[in-house]
């Protein structure tokens, strides 16, 4: 039985915040005084969790059975974290592949079974940095960066942050969302995180960071220097039509059809392989439909319609 196990860890100094708070009651910024009111109400102290076994990692070889790569190295660093009873020490991972693999999927999964929280970041639709670091308390509309805002208004100092199709990041020289994660990227540095928002330093030394990308071209060799690079393949059709049923037993569980055959006939798991998850999920979806109007128990090829365009990019989960 694998159970999770939690430990205290300070994220910031009571004091420093006191002392931001009296700076901001100067500055006359109720905004920014409220928030470091928040902080001293939330207190300095998060939880970091780690599981009591390796164990915790076998459903996502069955969940994501094509990032068996990677699910190796991280048993092998949590069996390390286990023996020595420290928290889970990786470098960040950069999961690199094509659309459509499972990479966003696989993040969220692994937060679960971590027993943490999962913040998403779409890189693709950052413009600066702001969002990451925050935004100067003298700008008209400011507020802190994801970052922050999870380490200081979640419950764990070890939220697994997901940083989507990072390789597509834009920003001005003054706010480039790349400058930011040479800090926060790197344990030493990232400790004394500063957000532009918060005049006080924040750990995020215990931030589990996983990194997307279809390309590493637009990556600095810098910053790739930082990460354990996977390469992550497409699914084999035994592995998507094994995915395919988990899905469709989860529907079945979601919706409470009771009376359906919880198995998948070969010619209907066929037709799914040729789909990503998330479109998987709604052909099942739709076919479950379909098959429950005609009166029938278990779905049937024609009921599953895929409106796929074959020019189009697949899409993850």
């Amino acid at each position: 039985m694998t159970i999770t196990l939690a430990r205290s860890h300070t994220i910031y100094s009571m004091k420093a915040v006191e002392s931001a708070q009296e700076r901001a009651r100067a500055l006359k910024s109720p905004e920014l005084e409220a928030f470091y009111d928040n902080m001293l109400e939330l207190g300095a102290e998060r939880f970091v969790t780690t599981p009591s076994s390796t164990e915790a990692l076998d459903p996502l070889y069955e969940d994501c059975p094509n990032f068996g790569e990677v699910l190796d190295d991280l048993t092998r660093y949590l069996g390390l974290s286990i023996a020595g009873g420290a928290g889970v020490n990786v470098m960040p991972v950069l999961l690199l592949g094509d659309p459509g693999v499972g990479k966003t999927h696989f993040g969220k999964r692994l937060a679960a079974v971590l027993g943490t929280e999962f913040e998403f970041i779409s890189m693709n639709a950052l413009s600066a940095g702001f969002v990451i670091t925050g935004s100067s308390s003298t700008w008209k509309g400011a507020k802190c960066g994801k970052v922050a805002e999870r380490l200081v208004r979640g419950k764990f100092a070890n939220p697994v942050v997901l940083l989507d199709e990072v390789e597509k990041a834009t920003g001005s020289t003054q706010s480039d969302p790349m400058s930011a994660l040479y800090q926060l990227l790197e344990p030493e540095t990232s400790r004394a995180f500063h957000d532009e928002f918060i005049d006080v330093d924040l750990d995020a030394s215990q931030v589990f960071w996983v990194l997307t990308a279809n390309s590493l071209d637009g990556i600095p060799p810098a910053l790739l220097s930082r990460m354990a690079i996977y390469e992550i393949p497409t699914p084999t059709p035994d592995q998507a039509a094994g995915i395919a049923r988990r899905v469709y037993v989860g529907l079945l569980r979601e919706l409470k059809l009771q009376n359906m055959d919880e198995d998948l006939a070969d010619s209907v798991l066929d037709k799914l392989s040729e789909v990503s998850p998330r479109e998987m999920r709604k052909a099942l979806l739709d076919g479950l439909g379909y098959a429950v109007a005609a009166g029938r128990a278990s779905l049937a090829p024609e009921d599953v319609r895929l409106k796929a365009d074959p020019c189009k990019r697949k899409i993850g989960f």
